[in-house]
């Protein structure tokens, strides 16, 4: 048996969650003696059900069911415009429920057992035990396609500033981003409690007084990552259910989808025409949304080769989405998005 599936013993005196017994949660019946009828009709992830874990923690769990973690609402409202009514139908019995709802998290996910991606788990945290938070293992597992590795400097470049400084995801993402507000939300941008720079720098604070006047000059009109992302970041193409998508480093600067007179670090959505060519669905409204989104690439740094020279935006216009460089028969959404940035006077 693979060993992050075996359960500590010595955890089952201390742990208050075992006080009930096995069966409280997985069900059974643990007085039996044959292993099969035993094991019959128990329940292998409990807290897929909330309802399990809000006999004691019903505070949190009265949050939890609205919150994006769970639902996983962002994955369906981030693609459904480009749908008719008929194949958001389609996408919602055929796709959604049996892929990207696979991704949702339960409790046991992130304080038990990691999640299962792509059918695989790290199996129990640590031997059982109810664990309050170990990112390594928990956010990493599920968020290690791109975030994680930007973060800890595994996808190339120098690590993020604030992971070299010994600050770990929940410093910026606190609890009620996890279990919720209580609120539903249709994206994570919509979340009140969601991060920001300047949460701990305060506009005005700067050290010096270039930063101030970089700052105030670009207020309102530039990103905190399109200045200060310090590397390549990882962009997927070409997504199809069951095969996945095609990834690549690289760096896109251009308008934000959600607000034009923002410039913005932008990150490829790896919805193509035919994705869902499968499940028969044409995408009938695919030009509806752009192929890039505004992205927050967690590789920040103080100091980046654009801070360092204003003429690397304003001169050589490095890494600024063009009409060339867009997706190849991508959405013509896209094209709203190019920016060219304003020479300086010199």
């Amino acid at each position: 048996m693979y060993k992050g599936f075996l359960v500590d013993k010595t955890l089952l005196s201390k742990d208050p969650h075992f006080l009930q017994g096995c069966t409280s949660c997985h069900k059974g019946d643990e007085r039996l003696p044959n292993k099969d009828k035993a094991h019959a009709g128990m329940i292998t992830r409990p807290s897929d059900n909330p309802a399990v874990c809000g006999t004691c923690h019903s505070e949190i769990v009265k949050t939890y069911n609205s919150s994006l973690h769970f639902t996983t609402a962002g994955l369906r409202e981030g693609v459904k415009k480009r749908f008719s009514e008929a194949e958001s139908r389609t996408f919602d019995d055929k796709v959604f429920e049996q892929s990207c709802r696979s991704c949702h998290a339960s409790c046991g996910d992130c304080h038990t057992k990691g999640a299962r991606v792509s059918g695989i788990s790290i199996g129990l945290i640590k031997g059982h035990k109810f664990v309050k938070r170990d990112e390594g293992e928990t956010c990493n597992f599920c968020h290690g396609g791109r975030v994680y590795p930007e973060f800890t400097g595994e996808y190339g470049g120098t690590p993020d500033v604030h992971y070299q400084k010994g600050m770990v995801c929940v410093d910026c993402h606190n609890k009620t981003g996890f279990h919720g507000d209580g609120n539903t939300y249709l994206s994570r941008k919509e979340v009140k409690s969601k991060p920001a720079c300047i949460n701990c720098h305060e506009p005005g604070k700067e050290s010096t007084d270039q930063a101030k006047t970089s700052h105030a000059i670009h207020k309102n009109k530039l990103s905190c990552s399109s200045c200060h992302s310090s590397a390549p970041y990882r962009n997927c193409s070409e997504c199809h259910p069951g095969t996945g998508a095609t990834s690549r480093p690289s760096f896109i600067l251009g308008k934000s989808p959600r607000n034009r007179n923002i410039v913005t670090t932008l990150r490829m959505v790896p919805t193509v025409r035919d994705t869902f060519k499968s499940a028969g669905i044409n995408m009938e409204r695919y030009d509806a949304l752009p192929n890039y989104w505004d992205a927050a690439p967690h590789n920040i740094r103080k100091r980046t080769e654009r801070t360092r020279s204003c003429d690397v935006c304003h001169d050589e216009k490095k890494d600024f989405l063009t009409k060339e460089l867009l997706l190849k028969n991508g959405s013509q959404a896209n094209e709203s998005l190019v920016y060219t940035p304003k020479p300086l006077k010199k």
